[in-house]
């Protein structure tokens, strides 16, 4: 893959692509060598059904925890059915029982950050072992860490090309499109939980909080460890 071409899109054209646009170039570049990562939240419901209008096959991978809500594995179940898709599972090597003889019991409780690299962040890595470059759902008003995320980038930490559509995207444009589009989405959305993770490191928001207060409440930790930005595609053939 010819990375001077993408750094050349990125930094004199994709920022003012529409998220369309975006994936659009994407799959005509990469086709079967990229993949959508979804922990199906509203972003990443948003890109599911954009991609959808684009495509009738695209590939989507989720990294299941197993620690994940019912409700989440419920709307997994919808989105395979609504879109025609085989959502391809990444699961982590070791299982929850062995995680516990391995590490102690409830290692999310004492050190998220080591639960979140054994449970998504190696899963992640082997899943992208596969391909040239894959798509998130991040925007930049999520976080800190995500603020400066371009729409298209190199991954340092992965070693593949990093794909965010919705990075110029608010909640507020998120919401309008699934309501226009009557895009499925998880209901715990409605009951106070606006990021839904793993069951024990999610709790549903009091009022005033901010949107991810509700993820590793306790722990000064906004970030499982995917998408903490590092410096962009500028870098690639040093990579």
């Amino acid at each position: 893959m010819n990375y001077e071409i993408i750094k050349l899109k990125s930094e004199s054209e994709s920022e003012s692509w529409t998220p369309d646009r975006v994936l659009e170039w994407t799959f005509d570049t990469f086709r079967d060598r990229v993949a959508i990562s979804s922990a199906f939240g509203p972003e990443g419901m948003v890109v599911i059904d954009i991609a959808s209008r684009l495509h009738r096959s695209f590939r989507v991978f989720t990294l299941d925890t197993e620690f994940l809500f019912p409700e989440t594995y419920a709307l997994m179940d919808r989105v395979e059915e609504r879109y025609g898709i085989t959502i391809e599972k990444v699961y982590p090597l070791l299982s929850p029982q062995q995680q516990e003889q391995n590490c102690g019991p409830a290692l999310w409780s004492r050190d998220p950050d080591s639960c979140c690299n054994l449970r998504k962040v190696e899963p992640l890595r082997r899943k992208l072992g596969e391909l040239e470059a894959w798509i998130s759902s991040i925007r930049r008003d999520q976080t800190t860490a995500r603020a400066q995320a371009a729409k298209i980038e190199w991954d340092h930490k992965f070693g593949v090309l990093k794909i965010n559509p919705l990075a110029d995207w608010n909640s507020d444009q998120v919401w309008t499109y699934i309501r226009e589009h009557d895009v499925p989405y998880n209901p715990l959305h409605e009951l106070g939980y606006p990021s839904i993770g793993c069951t024990h490191c999610t709790r549903a928001i009091q009022f005033g909080e901010d949107a991810r207060a509700g993820r590793w409440a306790g722990f000064a930790k906004t970030e499982c460890g995917l998408h903490v930005i590092q410096p962009a595609i500028s870098d690639a053939t040093e990579a």
